[in-house]
């Protein structure tokens, strides 16, 4: 299922995405994309929908709400706005109204994707598909949505969570930050941040000063950096603010500020999409529907007349190390099923919210087994596609 057609035009597509990206995020980009096919995978989410859109015998499922972009790396721990650790979907850039069978689709290809970078066995790849399709049907089938936090986690992922939960502000800090006289100051590395010019720096001073006024007036903003973060997201403005609270003495927040751009899937979704006041309404309105308990500050602001996503930063390191597990095939295990409940509970969570399926429509789609055998052939050969389209974008 190569589509040969498009080998030669990969890098033109590629481009034509990009275009209007500023030539040294473009180039931090491509650099990214160039170190795996899995990272290659992450970055193109585009091409993936673009080429899904020409498969007439994929199968038909019932319309969710979807995270667009369900892939290995886009499940993660975060702070809630409860104050507890939670272990769930984490990113809605993509986000948008289309048949269920798009996401499990793109997540067990990322898991095709991903395995194969590992070197780990083609039958065991195969057998945590498997794995991953069969749990995800059981637990939409069942129709009651699941959660994971650290008192009822197992295995690698209570670790994951205790850890993450017991992490001070100290080491939230380190190595984003450095002292500059009495006073801390984002650390400009060219990598993670970078400086901005003074006439933008001024315009987001005033708006965080209008945002902390309103959301958290006992702080005030100390730096301001473009932050860079991601793959696919690498090219979107993006802004990292560094709060210092004004009577709590080494108490400091930082605060994340993304911009919400059109979902690259739009044009390709069947279903017809409705109407939000701006992108960043779509995105927080879906992550709102799909999770089981948002992330701290979780909001949609408008700067410089474009929408944005805000929210307290979450480090990009809290995420599952699959390199760490490659040979403890238990904790690989235990880890996708944890993934596949997720998925179908986020699912199950948004259900019969703006034109989506019902909970009923959605039970009945687990209870169908056909699908799974159908998403797991493509899955398996779209990676070859997936790494047909990597060699040539790295060869040229």
């Amino acid at each position: 299922m190569l589509y040969n057609e498009s080998m030669d035009k990969i890098r033109d597509r590629i481009n034509e995405f990009n275009r209007g990206v500023p030539l040294f995020l473009l180039k931090v980009k491509y650099k990214r994309m160039s170190e795996s096919a899995f990272r290659f995978f992450r970055g193109t989410c585009h091409l993936f929908y673009e080429d899904l859109g020409k498969n007439d015998s994929f199968p038909s499922s019932p319309a969710s709400w979807i995270t667009g972009d369900l892939h290995l790396e886009n499940f993660g721990s975060y702070k809630g706005d409860n104050g507890l650790v939670y272990f769930d979907v984490n990113d809605f850039n993509e986000a948008i109204l289309a048949p269920v069978t798009w996401e499990i689709a793109r997540m067990t290809t990322s898991i095709f994707v991903a395995f194969d970078d590992l070197q780990i066995r083609p039958r065991e790849t195969e057998d945590m598909v498997s794995l991953f399709l069969k749990t995800y049907a059981s637990v939409l089938a069942a129709g009651k949505p699941r959660y994971i936090e650290a008192k009822i986690a197992r295995g690698i992922v209570k670790d994951f969570l205790e850890r993450v939960g017991e992490r001070t502000l100290g080491e939230l800090l380190d190595g984003r930050v450095s002292r500059k006289g009495k006073e801390l100051r984002l650390c400009i590395d060219g990598e993670r941040h970078l400086k901005l010019e003074s006439e933008l720096r001024d315009k987001l001073r005033d708006f965080i000063d209008d945002w902390t006024r309103n959301n958290h007036p006992k702080y005030r903003c100390l730096d301001i950096a473009f932050r860079i973060a991601g793959t696919g997201s690498v090219g979107v403005k993006r802004y990292v603010f560094l709060l210092k609270h004004l009577e709590k003495e080494k108490n400091y927040l930082m605060i994340d500020m993304k911009q919400a751009t059109p979902s690259s899937l739009e044009k390709f979704a069947p279903v017809k999409q409705p109407r939000w006041l701006s992108e960043g309404e779509r995105m927080v309105c879906v992550q709102q529907y799909m999770q089981n308990v948002c992330p701290a500050l979780l909001s949609f602001v408008s700067f410089d007349r474009e929408p944005f996503l805000i929210k307290k930063l979450q480090p990009s390191e809290d995420r599952v190390n699959f390199r760490l597990l490659k040979k403890r095939d238990k904790e690989i295990s235990q880890v996708i099923k944890e993934m596949a409940a997720l998925a179908a509970s986020a699912h199950l969570r948004a259900a019969a919210r703006k034109g989506a399926a019902t909970p009923d429509e959605l039970i009945a789609f687990g209870n169908s087994g056909s699908w799974q055998n159908e998403i797991l052939a493509f899955s398996r050969e779209y990676t070859k596609q997936v790494k047909a389209y990597h060699y040539e974008f790295i060869r040229e």
